[in-house]
């Protein structure tokens, strides 16, 4: 099934939607690593600006959201999910897509974290990211210009 996705600027109503979203899609990632979920919720708070982030729609209604800021030299993907009931139907490509023309339109390049053990690491290398480093828990991964 394709998709004809758009992306719109978050209101801070948007939060719940958002949050509800991250902890679905990342829920076993948080067990499978035993981290604290008070902490997640806590820390999911203070990082979440609406300023920065973009709801990701369909024909279907809102389907997942993303959160970049733009840096010196890249632009930073700080988080995108896509709704578990619309993954693998190149939504995620779709978005990355998008991403990646206007990081070339505004000349920087991209970069991003992603979990260790986050299958969606696949679908960036596809998409030209390399590693940069790595910590205990993620990959930090870019995706030079063209």
């Amino acid at each position: 099934m394709t998709h004809r996705i758009a992306l719109r600027q978050a209101r801070p109503q948007d939060f719940a939607f958002c949050e509800r979203l991250y902890f679905e899609t990342m829920g076993w990632i948080i067990a499978e690593l035993d981290l604290d979920i008070g902490r997640q919720r806590e820390s999911f708070a203070r990082q979440w600006r609406a300023p920065q982030v973009r709801i990701v729609t369909t024909e279907e209604g809102e389907v997942g959201w993303l959160q970049t800021c733009v840096e010196a030299d890249a632009v930073m993907l700080q988080q995108l999910y896509v709704d578990l009931r619309f993954q693998r139907q190149g939504i995620g490509s779709d978005v990355l897509r998008m991403l990646i023309e206007e990081a070339a339109s505004a000349k920087k390049a991209i970069a991003l974290g992603v979990v260790r053990i986050n299958p969606a690491r696949s679908l960036y290398e596809r998409f030209g990211f390399r590693v940069t480093h790595e910590d205990q828990h993620k990959v930090y991964m870019r995706r030079e210009l063209d």
